[in-house]
């Protein structure tokens, strides 16, 4: 077993104060440095044009982008090089897994992937110059691989397919966009509908209203489902699926099977996060073993982390950090099937 870490972050205030203090933060840590080795020539070889990712930044939400020039202004760093690495724009994605079950009144969530691309930072940020709060993983600093937003919103997604990519946004600058700037499912479609997508996804969308959307993004179009179980296949835009998805429909019908006795969030929780019930994966060489399992509630804001398998969730209270109250945890501890390391926790 590996012991691993996410580091908690919280911050009020305006975004590119947000953006200058994460960039001051990142002068000390190890993930750039492990970002740039794992990319390697790849990146330095990767052009994006800068004028039409800011102007669709800007279009979106002005505010991340200013949060994009505080970190470019902490870092000393062009902005062309701010936007390749923080915008969410373009940029290539590792291939993961992910299995999520909603409920009227809550949201379970396995993220899949390879330790190697985990940051390890879980975020709390209330912003003060406009936009939603929202507390959830990073991605590529800015963005969000699921999370809840002060309004009730909730937001996963699941990877489906990396082949006939078009240029557009990623799928965690995505999940950030909708939690930032969506109060509701609607909200979220919307969005979701108008903005370009680089790569296929399902993007599962719970809000107060109890009732669950699963939005079928990909470059090409987008459709909208009812459903409480999502994994890695299309069930509309089946022709955007990749040509192996059997462990996706494995773990999906398993989760459908015990769906009947899914009565409360802590058995969807143990059924996820539990390494023999059959939907937490321990495949991290694929790049789709699970890292963290998430379970987020609309109505009280409470959320539910865990690293690593057969684990009690760390609850943490969203609305008293609302409130003004300050979370004394700095640290989210966490123990993989695997000796590997996140890029946050050394040189790799």
């Amino acid at each position: 077993m590996g012991r691993v870490h996410s580091d908690v972050i919280q911050f009020r205030g305006g975004h590119y104060d947000f953006g200058f203090e994460q960039g001051q933060m990142l002068k000390n840590s190890f993930i750039l440095p492990n970002r740039k080795k794992q990319w390697g020539p790849q990146n330095r070889n990767f052009t994006i044009n800068e004028q039409e990712a800011k102007k669709l930044l800007l279009d979106l939400s002005p505010a991340i982008w200013e949060e994009i020039c505080g970190l470019a202004d902490a870092l000393e760093w062009p902005m062309y090089d701010a936007i390749k690495d923080f915008g969410g724009y373009y940029l290539e994605y590792v291939r993961s897994g992910c299995s999520i079950f909603t409920a009227p009144d809550f949201m379970v969530r396995n993220y899949d992937s390879t330790p190697l691309g985990y940051e390890g930072r879980f975020a709390l940020y209330q912003p003060t110059d406009g936009g939603y709060a929202t507390i959830g993983p990073t991605m590529q600093i800015t963005g969000r691989t699921d999370g809840i937003n002060e309004k009730g919103l909730s937001m996963g997604y699941n990877f489906i397919n990396r082949r006939n990519s078009e240029d557009g946004f990623i799928c965690n600058m995505i999940g950030r966009l909708i939690l930032e700037n969506c109060a509701t499912i609607e909200e979220a479609v919307a969005l979701l509908k108008e903005i370009p997508h680089r790569r296929s996804f399902s993007y599962v969308l719970l809000d107060k209203s109890g009732e669950t959307k699963v939005v079928e993004a990909s470059p090409r179009e987008v459709k909208v489902r009812n459903a409480s179980v999502s994994t890695n296949h299309f069930e509309l835009l089946t022709e955007e699926n990749r040509y192996q998805i059997e462990d996706s429909r494995r773990r999906e019908q398993t989760i459908q099977n015990h769906q009947d006795g899914l009565t409360d969030a802590f058995s969807a929780f143990r059924l996820l996060n539990d390494s023999d019930k059959g939907v937490f994966s321990k495949k991290y060489a694929t790049a789709s073993g699970t890292l963290h399992t998430a379970a987020y509630f609309p109505e009280t804001l409470e959320v539910g982390f865990a690293l690593g398998p057969n684990r009690l969730p760390l609850m943490l209270d969203f609305q008293k950090w609302l409130d003004g109250e300050k979370l004394y945890v700095k640290r989210i501890n966490g123990n993989l099937d695997i000796d590997a390391q996140f890029v946050n926790m050394g040189e790799l």
